[in-house]
């Protein structure tokens, strides 16, 4: 009798819906941009309870919580309060997703000698991006933000730059390490 080999995944121990491990795909080694999107958009509207459950703000930083981590993707929960951003950062290759819980998030980004934009997101609207994009996030509107974020491959180290302005003509490849 041969037993089947279950890819190996790891999951939030406080998350434990049984349909999280089927959206995860563990098997799926690499996502398209298209299909972390559907990835995000699926865990923010049908978890949207345990993931508000989870959630903490924090008015000194940013708070964040790795959801679950595959072999293709790392998936997580990140809090925002108004005027809380990142540094303006690429995801050093891989390819990324995120889809707005509650609230609003203001975004500029870049693609490699392409002028800076401005975009907005608000509860249920997301976007998945190639690995070409830089960007810079914030905590917009008046009231606590709350987004799913995806990548893959997982586990890759973002690039900063100093301003939106510094990204470079061509984004390198993977950073390993």
């Amino acid at each position: 009798m041969s037993h089947a080999v279950l890819p190996d995944f790891e999951l939030h121990p406080q998350l434990s819906d049984p349909r999280l491990p089927e959206l995860l795909h563990p098997d799926r080694l690499l996502w398209t941009p298209r299909e972390l999107a559907m990835l995000t958009r699926a865990v923010a509207g049908d978890l949207a309870g345990p993931l508000r459950e989870l959630l903490r703000f924090d008015a000194d930083q940013r708070w964040w919580a790795r959801l679950a981590l595959t072999d293709g993707v790392e998936l997580w929960l990140l809090a925002w309060l108004p005027g809380q951003h990142t540094k303006p950062h690429d995801h050093g290759g891989a390819a990324g997703s995120f889809t707005v819980l509650q609230g609003e998030l203001a975004e500029e980004y870049r693609y490699p000698g392409c002028p800076i934009r401005k975009r907005t997101h608000v509860a249920g609207e997301g976007i998945g991006f190639g690995a070409g994009r830089a960007h810079q996030v914030f905590g917009a509107g008046s009231e606590p933000s709350a987004s799913v974020h995806a990548y893959s491959p997982p586990l890759v180290p973002t690039r900063e730059y100093a301003s939106l302005d510094d990204v470079p003509t061509e984004i390198p490849g993977i950073v390993t390490g």
